[in-house]
């Protein structure tokens, strides 16, 4: 006999998915608003992980009628609390700060690839054009110093842009 294919489970199930859902999406969102902006600007890969713990636990909360509204909301106060905390001992604590943070890293500087740091970022020359042609110029001698930024974007900025370097040079290769 052929298998039947339930279209429809009932309109409760609807029902539920269309409140659980509403009040879920309305309670991450100020959630996530009361945290203040930096848990919703460019990512870092901290950030990734809280993202993408959100959006599984609320895909859990949305299919999974054995979890309720309560529960949900408790999931969201905790991992958003958690962020917050980590957020929180990232300023103050320069070890665990340290311990979670990727560091920019310098990948072109004054005119020169940086070997070591394309190698360990699985990096080509190619990503560093890319970056170039992205930022709007049409020459990789027209930057003096690419950084692969904390967030995985490229900062690349121009000899008439570098200054003194001291945004680049805590992050530069020493000379050998």
């Amino acid at each position: 006999m052929g298998q039947t294919v339930f279209i429809l489970d009932g309109w409760d199930a609807v029902a539920r998915i269309l409140l659980v859902g509403t009040l879920g999406y309305t309670w991450l969102v100020l959630l996530l608003r009361g945290t203040g902006p930096r848990t919703l600007g460019t990512m870092t890969p901290f950030d990734f992980v809280i993202t993408v713990t959100l959006g599984s636990a609320f895909g859990r909360v949305l299919t999974a009628q054995e979890v309720g509204l309560v529960e949900a909301a408790v999931t969201f106060a905790l991992l958003v609390a958690l962020q917050w905390t980590f957020a929180v001992l990232r300023r103050r604590s320069r070890g665990f700060s340290r311990l979670v943070d990727v560091s920019p890293t310098v990948v072109y500087f004054r005119g020169r690839p940086v070997p070591e740091a394309l190698h360990r970022h699985r990096l080509t020359e190619a990503d560093l054009h890319s970056a170039v042609r992205e930022s709007g110029r049409g020459s990789l001698s027209e930057a003096e110093a690419i950084v692969l930024q904390s967030d995985g974007t490229f900062a690349v900025i121009g000899a008439d842009a570098m200054g003194d370097g001291s945004s680049v040079t805590p992050y530069a290769p020493t000379p050998a």
